[in-house]
């Protein structure tokens, strides 16, 4: 997995490979449109009810049920689900991430390693809410610590700004809309927790997408508690 590959292909790819021992491997390869970021998808001839975008619709889904017949998160996420389902979420395993740049490898627990898959399955699926996120998956960065993500949302949130403002557009330097942002993507993590323990599975991937909720809660907690004063230090050199 090069970065020539990539560029050959037109395409963004990550490899998870999660290791259990044993003898037990399950690598999933993720490849995304270069230009739109949108997921490159392998489509099935059939899907589960709970894939119908009317199971446990998220209440502020702006897709249209008419033109819309399954969530687009879902049918994406059926594989990952069908695999990890008899799982459960501390079970231990050495998961190796390649990315056109580089690779990651950490010993961990399955729910993190599913989290960090399932974000990237979420932002780049066509979910109208999610895809706010979706400069964040173009510098995916795995095992992100909680400060870390602060710092990239925030940093990625100033710099659309920047953008809306280039373009003669009314820019949010107050970071107001943020914390809405983070709002509407809760709301999709909560719906889609209920979506997925109306099915009968194990906890592993339940978990992760509860720690993909605590991230979001995190964060928009940070914005509201202007954790923006603690990192103001690090910018002591502009100040002078």
């Amino acid at each position: 997995m090069g970065k020539n590959s990539d560029d050959a292909n037109n395409g963004i790819s990550f490899q998870y490979r999660f290791i259990f021992g044993r003898g037990l491997e399950k690598t999933i390869d993720v490849k995304l449109d270069k230009k739109t970021l949108n997921l490159i998808p392998t489509r099935k001839t059939s899907y589960p009810k709970w894939t119908e975008l009317t199971f446990f619709k998220c209440p502020n889904c702006s897709l249209d049920e008419e033109q819309h017949s399954f969530c687009p998160i879902a049918i994406n996420l059926v594989s990952l689900v069908d695999f990890f389902r008899d799982m459960i979420s501390y079970k231990e395993v050495d998961l190796v991430i390649h990315s056109e740049e580089r690779r990651y490898a950490k010993h961990t627990t399955l729910q993190q390693g599913i989290s960090s898959l399932v974000g990237i399955y979420m932002v780049t699926s066509g979910c109208p809410i999610m895809e706010k996120l979706k400069p964040m998956v173009r510098y995916h960065l795995p095992f992100a610590t909680l400060r870390e993500t602060q710092y990239r949302v925030i940093s990625m949130y100033l710099l659309a700004q920047y953008f809306l403002y280039k373009r003669g557009m009314e820019p949010d330097w107050d970071l107001t809309n943020l914390v809405k942002v983070y709002d509407d993507i809760r709301i999709v993590n909560k719906s889609f927790f209920q979506r997925l323990a109306h099915i009968k599975i194990k906890d592993a991937t339940l978990n992760a997408l509860i720690k993909l909720d605590m991230f979001a809660q995190h964060v928009s907690f940070s914005i509201d508690r202007n954790v923006l004063d603690e990192m103001e230090c690090l910018f002591n050199a502009y100040f002078d």
